[in-house]
């Protein structure tokens, strides 16, 4: 006789694909026995707790027209237009970033491709109808950036793990390296288990050339409506036989970035988190002045190599200015005496030439700040147009600016944190 199935099942198969595959078997065992799971949970690096309750009071500033019309460009935004052509030319140095949007790069590191937190979708949401859209085009076709050596994937927020762009990436010869229970939403997604690279923290592993390992961050996970916290968060860095490279995916700032310069840098580049920031959530983002000073610790506390910001200007996450993460770059590396580059999303270029990308590119698009923009000066990474010679190119309407519904209320669990099913 034919059982009727249990209710788990049928709620697992009601359950939308992009809400990816919860670990289960020996995924699952393994992520027991890490040393970074405990009572249930993974565990962050110690640092200062989540303030609770913040989240109503989040919402009320981001719903307030005067500042909604802040978070969004007032045109369009400024994509490079020769991506395409300018990859076709292998890097000089050995060392080539692309910043395509986001937290999306294509790094091109002693021969080898790496792709970090490919995102291509255009709403960073399990669903094509609702949640935060894109305010400016992918640079270019996935299909028309090539062959991709690995895609490393630092944790599993709609805004850094997005299932159309993996869908695609499934269907070629790429290996992916992945925290510690990510796995689980890529094999439900078609992409075989021969071409996973699982890491815990402090974990390695080889591709080609490179030795990839997997780096602590402050911060958290989860797709679907339950937040499990079974899958592991990650920063990562990558390290060829010339040139190594760092990658921070979303964290807070916390002590651990030191410990982790002194084991695997100094670094020819930093790709640091500094958008969607808020005082309700203060230890899982970093502001532009945190990110500075994390890269500084990468880099052994000298203000050595380069930083590129990252997570910033390809999504309205935040109640701050769209334009605010990349002027507190700017600030913060002019006090820190430190090397920054400011690409247009989709502009190549080498952290070892002599002129990097340095134009404060989007103030052209950008709603003026009230008393104008900050002067720059001729003193390098701040260069850039000035404020009377910047006009907003559209109306402050712009339609891709957040509808009410685009925008997270209420907590996950009581803590503080965006819900799981926004993006983080």
């Amino acid at each position: 006789m034919t059982g009727f199935p249990s209710p788990n099942l049928r709620l697992r198969a009601l359950r939308p694909a992009a809400f990816g595959a919860d670990p289960s078997g020996e995924r699952l065992a393994r992520i027991r026995r890490s040393p970074h799971f405990a009572n249930g949970v993974f565990q962050n690096p110690p640092g200062t707790p989540r303030p609770d309750g913040a989240m109503l009071e989040f919402a009320k500033a981001s719903l307030r027209k005067e500042d909604r019309v802040r978070r969004a460009p007032a045109g369009t935004v400024p994509v490079h237009a020769t991506t395409l052509a300018d990859l076709a030319k292998p890097p000089a140095s050995g060392l080539r970033l692309t910043w395509m949007g986001h937290s999306s790069v294509l790094t091109e590191i002693d021969g080898q491709r790496v792709l970090f937190d490919p995102v291509w979708g255009e709403r960073c949401s399990p669903f094509a109808f609702a949640g935060p859209k894109r305010l400016h085009p992918v640079p270019l076709p996935l299909a028309a950036l090539g062959p991709v050596d690995v895609v490393v994937i630092s944790h599993d927020h709609y805004d850094h793990l997005d299932m159309p762009t993996i869908l695609e990436l499934a269907d070629t010869d790429t290996l992916f390296a992945v925290p510690l229970g990510v796995g689980a939403h890529l094999e439900r997604w078609g992409v075989p288990a021969d071409r996973l690279r699982e890491l815990d923290w402090h974990e390695s592993t080889k591709v080609g050339g490179l030795t990839l390992t997997a780096t602590p961050a402050r911060h958290f996970c989860g797709r679907g409506l339950r937040n499990t916290q079974h899958t592991l968060w990650a920063s990562w860095v990558v390290a060829g036989a010339e040139h190594r490279v760092y990658h921070s995916g979303d964290t807070g700032y916390f002590e651990g970035f030191r410990d982790i310069g002194a084991d695997h840098g100094p670094f020819d580049a930093t790709m640091i988190q500094i958008g969607a920031y808020s005082e309700f959530w203060p230890d899982i983002h970093m502001s532009p002045e945190e990110g500075m000073r994390a890269h500084l610790d990468l880099q052994g506390g000298a203000a050595g190599g380069l930083m590129l910001p990252i997570h910033w200007g390809t999504f309205n996450l935040a109640a701050h200015a769209w334009s605010d993460p990349g002027e507190g770059t700017i600030a913060a590396a002019r006090a820190a005496d430190a090397r920054i580059a400011l690409p247009h999303p989709g502009e190549p270029f080498e952290p070892a030439a002599e002129a990097v990308p340095s134009e404060p590119w989007w103030r052209g698009v950008a709603v003026i700040p009230a008393g104008g923009w900050p002067a720059v000066g001729a003193d390098g990474a701040a260069d850039g147009p000035r404020a009377a010679d910047i006009t907003r190119t559209a109306d402050v309407g712009d339609p891709r600016t957040d509808t009410a519904g685009d925008i997270q209320g209420g907590t996950a669990d009581g803590s503080g944190e965006p819900k799981p099913v926004s993006a983080g």
